[in-house]
């Protein structure tokens, strides 16, 4: 994981800097300046440090063929990481001679680690940052988090109404009066940050924030603009883009997948749908995703209508045999065996990177289900990396 992160870094800054991967056609160029994520504003932007995800997710699965495969890489802001903690501390509270005994790696220094990666891209000439994590607000589905980790950091948690920017320096609002912020680890989307290069009418971003970012004033975490990195457009591409930049094979397999731009690939889609995962190139949190073989006849053909009227925007992967886990059911009051995957956290910072030992295995609740993601009924499990 630690391997796609940083070459996931290398191809952001070459597309928004030298286009070297796309004048050479390892990626296509189309498929960058179509993507819903790609930000033109972030052209000739170099963030502090040369680091745009500093934060990266990658969901790993075992097949049936016993070998592991990436599902997908989320780049933009991957969730969940409170959960990790939490499932930890709640089970070394029921199990504490457990984990003393098979001598188990904490993932209780991630807050620690996450806190030393945004102060090693402080802007030039800032001793001892201030630091700070923005927030949607309390309705937003991942608050718990986004106050979880400001708490677990020491750092205030803030919404775009508590900082405002002046003279170019990003200031937040405290009650002994202004004081400068230097590094925001944002969990706003990109569009809703700064209402005067984005949607005007956002009332959760900072006026004037990416004009600050840009001057080297304030450093945002992820970057804005990572997300066209983990389109699934472009995540065919991954073992192209490891070998271009880092000279080295792929690690960890891809699943195989079609892009249904291709009009040879989109005619074996719409040919086997009932035997594939279509999946949007652009959506998180397993919105949007169907499952063929789970789908009627009338469902098929809606797929394809959807499909044949936005191409660039959908992506099909066969359908792959999650691993099962014994898990405990409520209804049933009894252990049955259900779907996972494991959600990975890497860190990158100034010359500095921290892999999780451990991660988010998140669990299908549903009898039969492969979609694992919390916002479609999923939960999660602790997950142990042994010492020895």
């Amino acid at each position: 994981v630690l391997q796609r992160s940083k070459a996931l870094n290398h191809f952001l800054w070459d597309i928004y800097h030298d286009k070297k991967i796309l004048k050479q056609g390892i990626v296509p160029i189309d498929l960058i300046n179509s993507s819903a994520n790609y930000l033109d504003q972030m052209q000739g932007l170099n963030p502090p440090g040369g680091i745009y995800n500093h934060i990266s997710g990658t969901d790993l699965i075992k097949h049936s063929d016993g070998k592991y495969y990436v599902l997908e890489d989320n780049i933009r802001c991957p969730s969940g990481v409170s959960y990790v903690i939490c499932n930890r501390t709640a089970l070394k509270r029921a199990l504490f001679g457990v984990f003393n005994h098979y001598q188990t790696h904490t993932v209780t220094d991630y807050a620690e680690n996450l806190l030393e990666i945004m102060e090693s891209v402080k802007p030039h000439g800032v001793d001892a940052p201030t630091c700070v994590v923005i927030t949607p607000g309390i309705y937003n589905s991942a608050y718990y988090e986004h106050s979880y980790l400001a708490k677990a950091m020491g750092v205030e948690l803030v919404e775009g109404r508590d900082l405002f920017v002046e003279n170019d320096f990003v200031y937040m609002r405290t009650i002994n009066g202004a004081q400068k912020v230097d590094v925001i680890y944002r969990r706003i989307d990109d569009t809703f940050m700064d209402p005067l290069e984005f949607i005007p009418d956002s009332t959760l971003g900072v006026p004037g924030l990416l004009a600050a970012y840009k001057l080297g004033n304030v450093c945002l975490v992820n970057a804005p603009g990572t997300g066209v990195a983990d389109d699934k457009a472009i995540y065919t591409y991954m073992p192209q883009i490891i070998k271009y930049y880092l000279g080295e094979e792929p690690i960890l397999s891809n699943v195989h997948t079609y892009h249904c731009h291709r009009p040879d690939e989109l005619k074996y889609v719409l040919d086997n749908i009932e035997n594939l995962v279509i999946k949007p190139v652009d959506e998180a949190g397993g919105y949007g995703i169907s499952i063929g073989n789970k789908l009627t006849k009338e469902e098929i053909e809606n797929v394809k209508k959807v499909i044949k009227e936005n191409p660039r925007k959908y992506i099909a992967q066969p359908i792959m045999s999650l691993s099962v886990h014994a898990t405990y059911i409520e209804d049933s009051k009894s252990f049955e065996p259900r779907h996972v995957d494991l959600r990975t956290f890497c860190l990158l910072g100034k010359d500095k990177s921290f892999v999780l030992k451990g991660g988010l295995t998140r669990v299908a609740l549903k009898k039969g289900n492969l979609i694992v993601n919390s916002s479609q009924g999923g939960g999660s499990k602790d997950t142990w990396v042994l010492k020895k």
